[in-house]
């Protein structure tokens, strides 16, 4: 006799406030007949871990083999998850970094989402959530909804905008060394061929 797995919907989400990282997920049963919400404070811990964090939290509490939709804002999360882990795992772990390899940063939580993917059924979704539903997370404004709603989408130039302003330095130097990277050295003058 084959027993289906449950369905879930997994809502995560995380926030910065001074040195406190805030993680919290929903985890509702896809019929809507329970939910369980959890969240929690990290100290000296944020960005990109803290996203991840919350997502392996909301894995962790199932007690049994399902079917997850994860409903996330982090494109962290959702392309490590569609284009990394594989080859991670295959890797050792590593990734090629300007022609070393070096280790998958957040490797212990890329580890344990991946042992978490042996148990569960995941399909991801990048949704930006309504705000004025929820209550908001403690020192945070609100951002899950009761029910998923999409925000309405800015314009392409107002989202291009944002997303310059909102990256620091750190970020746009190594982004801008990750594009010098992918030209390689054709652009650079080769004395050999003289």
């Amino acid at each position: 006799m084959n027993i289906p797995a449950p369905h879930f919907l997994l809502f995560s989400e995380a926030s910065r406030k001074e040195r406190q990282g805030l993680w919290r997920f929903v985890l509702q049963a896809a019929d809507g007949s329970a939910t369980f919400e959890a969240s929690d404070t990290e100290p000296q811990i944020g960005g990109d871990r803290l996203e991840l964090l919350a997502v392996i939290r909301g894995l962790e509490y199932l007690d049994q083999p399902s079917r997850v939709t994860l409903f996330t804002p982090s494109k962290y999360v959702s392309r490590g998850m569609a284009y990394g882990l594989d080859e991670w795992r295959r890797s050792g772990w590593t990734w090629e970094c300007f022609g070393e390899m070096v280790p998958v940063k957040n490797r212990d939580l890329w580890q344990r989402l991946d042992r978490a993917l042996g148990f569960h059924t995941i399909e991801f979704r990048i949704k930006r959530f309504d705000q004025p539903h929820v209550a908001p997370m403690p020192g945070s404004a609100p951002s899950l909804p009761a029910e998923v709603e999409l925000a309405r989408r800015p314009t392409r130039r107002g989202r291009l905008w944002a997303a310059r302003a909102s990256r620091s330095l750190r970020q746009r130097v190594e982004s801008w060394k990750l594009g010098c990277a992918q030209f390689g050295t054709c652009f650079l003058p080769k004395p050999w061929l003289g």
